[in-house]
């Protein structure tokens, strides 16, 4: 009788672990996908995500986003005066209609398995607000590759940098021209071709990637561009911190031009697709640099616009909506622009 009660209890026990181990093989999902599942079964969820991003290790996600918001440097200008007013805010702006022909703003750049968001978020500023400054007739774009390379006060390279004194480098030393990966328009391209940043695309994984900072060429290395390096410079006129929350940033673009910020990064980010992210998930991963050219409402939801650094694979074709107003994720209290010397 012992022998058969005993028996039983070694069955039920292993039909217990054969079911424990089947439901999990079941769930294959990684954590980025179990994140991805909660934000898109809450009902009050602002923002969709990526139902099967592409996941990369832990070490590349924290690698990437090494970001140092320091302070801001003595050397830094006024912030400028504007003469609107609250009543002159409109409820929806978007850069890319307010200046049509300014093609950077519209662009959407990568910065590969590199470190360089530091060094996007800034250029792909500064190259708006030449256009801007110049009457919507100036297009050339400034080199991230050449912040990168040869910005000496600026950081680590690939391995981080930091926010405030890339654009106090280019008050002082200027940068070349450079657009995209082997773009053959300006001075300097940048180096590292594009890859797929927690998305499905067609390129490589950047997980993959793990660049190393390129040494400071100051020469121009396409050789399509006749222009020399030294004569090719593009110096910032001003360079100041935008202080005094939403209204203040709202009117420096709608003057100036899109300006650069940063934020603090959660896992759930990773896997935004679509709507206004609101952090709701995972853990924290670091700081990172993008650029803001716009704001509107939806449902009643104020966001910010936003133009990232990891091509149109990503969220909203290279773009995200964050919430307005309450300095979400620290989004409004790092806020960096200036004045082109045109």
């Amino acid at each position: 009788m012992q022998k058969h009660i005993l028996a039983a209890a070694i069955l039920g026990a292993t039909l217990l672990s054969v079911g424990f181990l089947m439901n999990a093989k079941m769930d294959t999902r990684s954590d980025i996908q179990r994140i991805a599942d909660a934000i898109n079964s809450n009902p009050r969820s602002t923002w969709r995500a990526e139902e099967s991003p592409k996941d990369a290790d832990v070490a590349y996600r924290r690698r990437m986003f090494n970001l140092v918001i320091d302070d801001v440097p003595a050397e830094f200008d006024a912030q400028p005066v504007h003469d609107l007013t609250s009543a002159d805010i409109p409820e929806n702006f978007d850069s890319r209609t307010n200046w049509p022909d300014c093609q950077s703003i519209k662009e959407i750049r990568d910065q590969s398995g590199c470190g360089s968001c530091w060094a996007f978020g800034a250029s792909s500023a500064m190259s708006d607000r030449v256009c801007v400054a110049s009457g919507q007739k100036d297009q050339r774009r400034i080199s991230s590759e050449d912040i990168l390379e040869c910005c000496m006060i600026c950081g680590m390279g690939c391995n981080g940098g930091f926010l405030y004194p890339t654009w106090l480098n280019w008050k002082k030393f200027g940068y070349v021209t450079g657009s995209l990966y082997e773009n053959k328009d300006w001075c300097k391209p940048y180096k590292f071709p594009p890859c797929n940043h927690h998305s499905e695309g067609p390129y490589e994984d950047c997980s993959k990637y793990h660049f190393k900072t390129p040494k400071c060429e100051k020469s121009c290395p396409n050789a399509d561009y006749k222009k020399a390096y030294k004569d090719d410079k593009i110096y910032g006129k001003e360079v100041f911190n935008v202080k005094g929350g939403e209204e203040a940033i709202q009117k420096e673009i709608m003057t100036n031009g899109p300006v650069e910020a940063a934020f603090m990064v959660y896992e759930d980010f990773l896997a935004y697709k679509s709507g206004i992210y609101q952090h709701q998930e995972g853990s924290f991963l670091g700081g990172h640099a993008i650029k803001i050219i716009g704001w509107g409402v939806e449902n009643d939801v104020k966001y910010w616009l936003i133009v990232n650094s990891w091509n149109t694979n990503w969220g909203d074709k290279g773009t995200f909506r964050i919430l307005r107003g309450s300095n979400h994720c620290g989004i409004e209290g790092s806020i960096v622009a200036g004045i082109p010397k045109l």
